[in-house]
């Protein structure tokens, strides 16, 4: 990815407050990705949808980021990064303006980097980089995102801690503080993962805890933490979605673990999650729910320019509903440069057993099938998706 140092002129012209003039570095930069979509069964009445669709292999972004030497071997760092919809200009992650990180922090060369603002959780920095979808983004994910493989919420209001790698091994802890007077624990989210790598061999697992709102008038049947979003996968209101029913749960607690072997142009990993989803007396369903989730991935680098990839992702959900989902993704990335890539990407999902209608007293229907994180609820048990898409860094 290109990088651009900013003068402090133009900083200044950006509107970026502060002392510019002591900043050590000032990064620009952003990625563009852009397709045409092919999706099946993405009406209630089994209609297809072609459409231009944003943010395949990596949500289209732009940020700042920078570091100042301290002296010592120490640094002051900031990152502020904007997603944003490719299609329609409109801000990403319901309309903040630097939704997806923000931050501000401290990092050493002998004791690690601690930051402050809103950020990815441990999970996501240190698990998820050893998955499929590392490699070609949602469409080879977790239906749903159930356990929020794809990205799909940061933490508000955190405290990070990154420790230094020492002989491979490295550590990451967050917390994320709920602020609400009175009650602590509400809306509090704290993760760990650790990671250990070498030579072509990586591993690495960690959990994460993010409370709901503890005030049932304040979590009115819903999600509403004060440090995160949650990942709730709908789209049409009569169906169930693959966890739309439990956006009312007290808690959620994600397990995961990930494995990862290179041996010359072969790259396999395998992973495994555990997403319970639970209940209190605030909640619209009657038991936790569990998502157990096993995935698998192969990519084979043709030639240094040419990338191709298949994955297998097995959901299975028990405790409130029984619902199953099989999906199978294939995909290919072609890039023509360093900046600038096109990719063929597509999925087939199949759904077996029930999954529960959001609401109180919503019942248990067919599940129906909703490839990846995309949210686009089939109305049958099966799915198709395809790709096409061109991706532009700078």
């Amino acid at each position: 990815m290109k990088r651009i140092a900013l003068s402090t002129l133009s900083l200044a012209l950006l509107g970026v407050t502060g002392v510019a003039h002591a900043q050590s570095s000032v990064t620009l930069y952003g990625l563009i990705d852009e397709s045409i979509q092919y999706v099946n069964n993405a009406t209630p009445h089994g209609g297809s949808l072609v459409q231009l669709f944003g943010g395949n292999i990596q949500a289209p972004r732009f940020g700042l980021k920078g570091a100042e030497d301290l002296g010592g071997g120490l640094k002051a760092i900031f990152q502020l990064e904007n997603g944003f919809d490719v299609n329609n200009g409109k801000l990403g992650q319901g309309g903040l303006m630097f939704g997806r990180q923000a931050y501000v922090g401290l990092t050493g060369d002998s004791w690690g980097t601690m930051t402050a603002g809103r950020q990815y959780d441990p999970l996501v920095d240190m698990v998820q980089p050893l998955t499929a979808d590392n490699y070609f983004g949602s469409t080879f994910t977790t239906p749903g995102d159930v356990d929020n493989n794809d990205n799909s919420f940061r933490v508000n209001n955190s405290v990070k801690y990154v420790s230094p790698v020492w002989g491979g091994f490295q550590l990451e802890g967050l917390y994320g503080v709920g602020g609400v007077a009175g009650a602590a624990g509400s809306g509090q989210t704290w993760a760990g993962a650790a990671t250990y790598a070498t030579g072509p061999f990586s591993v690495a697992a960690g959990y994460l805890h993010t409370s709901n709102a503890s005030n049932p008038a304040t979590r009115n049947g819903g999600w509403n933490s004060s440090t995160t979003t949650g990942t709730f996968d709908t789209n049409f209101p009569a169906n169930a979605g693959v966890n739309a029913a439990y956006a009312s749960a007290s808690a959620i607690g994600i397990a995961s673990v990930a494995v990862q072997y290179v041996t010359g142009p072969w790259t396999g990993n395998l992973s495994y999650s555990n997403a319970q989803y639970y209940h209190d007396g605030s909640s619209t369903f009657g038991q936790t729910q569990k998502y157990e989730v096993g995935r698998a991935y192969l990519g084979y680098q043709l030639t240094p320019a040419a990338l191709l990839g298949i994955g297998y992702a097995y959901t299975k959900a028990h405790g409130d509903s029984s619902a199953s989902y099989n999906q199978v993704s294939l995909g290919g990335d072609y890039s023509v440069s360093k900046r600038t890539d096109f990719y063929l990407i597509g999925a087939y999902q199949h759904a077996s057993g029930e999954q529960r209608v959001p609401g109180a007293g919503g019942g248990l229907v067919a599940a129906t099938a909703s490839i990846g994180s995309y949210g686009n609820q089939s109305s049958t048990s099966n799915q198709v998706m395809v790709s096409l898409g061109m991706r532009h860094k700078f």
